[in-house]
């Protein structure tokens, strides 16, 4: 298993491929705004594979939402309403602060209907594709801290840690290649979807460069589901946040987990044996979401199990298992993100475990859990902003999806109570 120190060491060597900042790209990325950044892609189609698939999420975005599923099929009755101990009317009172702030015009881009299908829209590349909300590096410097507080509000200590970490390393990446009006700390949108409550069913979108967080509440039960996390690189080796590192907890128990499988458990987890593979059907592998399958747009993918099935493994392996999904539970509550672990574990006969690339300490790859009630992905990239032409240690990708229309709390919207009285007599 790789040691600290080398883990380190490969998160860290990134700066041998920072790019060339006098090429066009990066030229033109140092004058521009969001808004002009946003006209290469959506205008000029630069890059044009990052515009085609663009094209091809607003076609996905036309279906009606049902969830990802390993077959196509939704199975029902897997979620149901409980308790999670969220501290809901201080997650509102956060929420009215940004409201009372909100101008008319802003209010009109950041309240929207709690069925709206932007919900759906977030994505994490930089481009500004779905310009709704506000954006924190546009308002005013009290608008912006009552976002952050309802962030905070909501997400466990260490959840929120981990966003605002991986906003300050986006700030890094835009110092790096000196685009700090595209990519910097405050470099995402916010929306809400219905009216903040604590008795109705109410949310928000917090989503830009390498974070996307989508949170559905209803009274004191939460789902931040899906998300997305990424960085490039994951740590920062400079500055006032120097130190500040992200993602290596789910690389090394990852790896630790195929370690530790036997040979003839480590070829059935094995989809492929290349991060690029030749025997990929066409589509497994695309130049933006390489090999993870559930990112942007992907709310309806069918994602068949693959590799070994977790119930076989012994319990120390199980037990890894359980570490990774913590990790990846981490944006919750602890005691929403007690009761999902305990969800997960409770479908492990129905669990799968795979894996793609290489296993060796220096090797980069990706891994997929998943089951009924949760689906995570890890992946190694190659640069987008830094120069490795091949995944590195250092460019990370990861998301959760909650399969059978768990995503965005749909599951639960069946459930909820009418907050409405149907009954209407006019009495003037």
């Amino acid at each position: 298993m790789t040691s600290t120190e080398k883990q380190d060491s490969q998160n860290g060597n990134f700066r041998k491929f920072l790019p060339d900042l006098d090429t066009p790209r990066f030229q033109a990325i140092a004058k521009n705004d969001p808004y002009g950044h946003a006209k290469e892609l959506l205008e000029h189609h630069r890059p044009p594979w990052l515009y085609g698939l663009y094209v091809h999420w607003r076609k996905l975005l036309e279906e009606p939402y049902k969830g990802v599923t390993n077959d196509g099929t939704v199975r029902p009755n897997l979620f149901t309403l409980r308790d999670e101990g969220v501290p809901i009317d201080a997650i509102v009172a956060a929420a009215n602060t940004i409201t009372s702030q909100l101008s008319p015009s802003q209010a009109l881009k950041t309240i929207l209907h709690i069925d709206s299908p932007e919900w759906r829209s977030w994505s994490n590349p930089e481009f500004l594709l779905s310009n709704k909300g506000i954006r924190l590096d546009e308002i005013t410097p009290s608008l912006r801290a009552s976002v952050l507080s309802l962030l905070e509000a909501t997400l466990s200590p260490e959840g929120y840690a981990k966003a605002v970490a991986a906003m300050r390393i986006n700030h890094f990446l835009g110092e790096l290649v000196n685009a700090p009006k595209v990519m910097n700390e405050h470099s995402y949108n916010f929306a809400l979807f219905g009216s903040p409550s604590a008795d109705r069913a109410w949310g928000f979108s917090f989503y830009g460069h390498h974070l996307c967080l989508s949170v559905f509440l209803y009274r004191t039960q939460v789902v931040v589901s899906p998300w997305f996390t990424g960085a490039e690189p994951n740590v920062i080796d400079a500055g006032p946040h120097e130190g500040t590192r992200i993602l290596h907890e789910e690389e090394r128990l990852g790896l630790q987990l195929m370690q530790s499988l036997g040979g003839a458990e480590k070829k059935k987890a094995t989809v492929y044996e290349q991060m690029k593979d030749g025997k990929m059907p066409k589509g497994r592998w695309n130049h933006d979401d390489q090999r993870h399958l559930c990112g942007a747009y992907r709310d309806n993918r069918v994602v068949p199990y693959e590799g070994v099935a977790v119930a076989s493994l012994s319990p120390p392996q199980q037990d890894l298992v359980r570490q990774i999904l913590l990790q990846y539970l981490l944006y919750l509550p602890a005691r929403s993100r007690e009761l999902k672990l305990q969800d997960c574990a409770d479908r492990f006969a129905e669990t799968h475990f795979c894996w793609i690339g290489g296993h060796a300490d220096d090797d980069p790859f990706y891994y997929r859990i998943q089951s009924p009630v949760v689906l995570v992905e890890f992946d190694h990239h190659s640069g987008v902003f830094l120069a490795n032409a091949e995944p590195a240690k250092f460019h990370i990708h990861t998301l959760l999806r909650t399969p059978n229309a768990g995503d965005y709390g749909f599951a639960l919207r069946g459930l909820v109570e009418g907050g409405v009285a149907q009954e209407y007599v006019w009495e003037g």
